[in-house]
């Protein structure tokens, strides 16, 4: 998992190193997914951050090319999914919202 965020933060041009250090990657994926950074607080409410993070994992996969189906696939399986993201030909190209 280590490795496939590293390589989905350098796809999108953040640095790798990010991926291991433990909030800044949260504000890190929000970055990514094009998310006010103050999202990062409803991070941190319980109930409220399952229905943001999936926002965000949505958010992921469609600036990657992909669809909604692929960010459940992240979700619920994201030993597949991340390396998939990170080490497959998905190129990250921001979508405006």
């Amino acid at each position: 998992m280590i490795a496939s965020m590293w390589k989905i933060f350098t796809k999108a041009g953040k640095p790798g190193w990010a991926a291991i250090i433990p909030i800044y990657n949260l504000i890190v994926l929000l970055e990514i997914a094009g998310k006010p950074l103050w999202w990062f607080i409803l991070m941190l409410i319980p109930f409220v951050n399952i229905v943001v993070f999936i926002m965000v994992l949505v958010s992921i996969a469609r600036n990657f090319g992909k669809g909604v189906g692929f960010a459940i696939g992240m979700l619920l399986l994201p030993f597949i999914f991340y390396p998939m993201l990170g080490f497959g030909d998905a190129r990250y190209a921001p979508v405006a919202a």
